[in-house]
């Protein structure tokens, strides 16, 4: 498999980390849209959220607390922030590992697309 997100967490490529634990791994956005846009990926691979198995829910809970840690780091937790877990083609999603993008530091509209 040659999986970007694998290799990033695996730091076969290099990536502007922001955390690192023992399940997962945070980054620098390349294409940021938004003041903060982080990336935060399990180290395990699951191509998309269809593939989230049971035993996957201790790990994507840890992945929101994670972002949760960095909003706060990062001064966005009070004014606002968003989350975002894109499934497939049709919702935006090009790297299939599923990812969650914490966004920050403006005013973000809705709809997002």
């Amino acid at each position: 498999m040659d999986c970007i997100f694998c290799r990033i967490a695996n730091r076969e490529i290099p990536a502007r980390l922001v955390y690192e634990d023992d399940l997962v791994v945070a980054f620098e956005d390349t294409n940021p849209k938004a003041p903060v846009h982080v990336l935060i990926i399990p180290k395990k691979h699951i191509p998309t959220n269809l593939e989230i198995a049971d035993t996957d829910n201790a790990l994507v809970g840890h992945m929101f607390q994670v972002a949760n840690k960095i909003a706060g780091e990062r001064g966005i937790a009070g004014k606002g922030f968003r989350l975002v877990m894109n499934c497939n083609e049709d919702a935006g999603q090009s790297v299939f590992h599923i990812h969650l993008h914490l966004l920050g530091g403006r005013s973000l509209s809705w709809p997002p697309g």
